[in-house]
This record gives structure tokens, sequence and C-alpha cells, in this order.
């Protein structure tokens, strides 16, 4: 079921992300249950992430908006599609769009950014995450196509 069918069906249960999310991945529609990281311009914790089973779960990354650095790029991207990762959602920006998309993952950020991020350890993994006039739980459930992208306590799918 695409977004906007959900809306219609489901729209008290739904919450719609209002950003301007760009599609990088091969992936344009995906849906799972939610993990998050919160970083600024350092995705160790993006990696320490996708290194574990995803399960067709979607990493939501808030990387506080920032378009400095890139949260992830094809190596992660690739280490993602590998472990079972169904999306990956970026508030900031990605690196090796090319490489990106052709791979089966779904990908949305805000924007592209050539250069990498520290690799310092900091941020947080797993806790509510705040941007696009939602907060993100972990354990909740996200939809994304070309028309947006859809949050609920359930799948609704």
């Amino acid at each position: 079921m695409n977004t906007c069918d959900l809306c219609d069906r489901f729209e008290d249960r739904v919450r719609v992300l209002e950003l301007p999310l760009r599609d990088y991945g091969g992936r344009t529609a995906f849906s799972g249950q939610v993990s998050t990281v919160k970083a600024l311009e350092d995705n160790s914790l993006v990696r320490e992430a996708v290194a574990e089973p995803g399960a067709g779960r979607v990493l939501v990354i808030d990387g506080g908006g920032s378009l400095r650095r890139a949260m992830l790029g094809d190596m992660l991207a690739e280490k993602a599609v590998a472990n079972g990762w169904s999306g990956v959602l970026v508030h900031g920006a990605i690196r090796d769009s090319g490489a990106i998309a052709g791979l089966d993952l779904g990908v949305k950020a805000l924007a592209t950014c050539p250069r990498k991020t520290d690799k310092l350890g900091q941020g947080l993994r797993d806790v509510p995450v705040a941007f696009g006039g939602l907060v993100v739980v972990p354990g909740q459930w996200l939809a994304a196509d070309l028309d947006g992208v859809v949050v609920a306590d359930q799948p609704l799918a």
C-alpha cells in the first residue's frame, strides 16, 4: 500500500513527515520497524547499526539537518543491504549517490555532500528523534515512497 493510500485509509493513525527529502536508493518504496541514530556529523553509530541484522527495519538517522558531512556512503549502504535493512532515512546528507542508486535499498535524505564524517563514536542509538514536524520513536513503523514518508505506531499494510 502506498503512502497516499495509507493516509486515505488510516488518516487518524498516520503522521506525515514534513520534509522535502530526495530519493537516492535503488528502492523508492520501503517500509519497516524503526531503529534510530541521533548524531551530528559523526556516523560511527550508523556503521554500528547497519552491521547488525536489519530484519527489514528502517534506520532513521537524525543528523541535525547538517549538509556539511555525509552520514551515509556507499560502503555503509552496502552493509545495510547485506544485513537486510529495508531503508535508511537521513535528516542530513549522504554521499556516493551514484553507487547508492544501484543498491536494493531505500535511501531518503535532504541532499548530498562529498565530505565524510568524523569517527568519534558520538551520538545516541534507539532514542526518539524529532524533525520534520514529527517525533519518531524506535519500534514505530515507517513507510516511504515517491510521495513521502508516513509513521504509525503499528504496521498498517
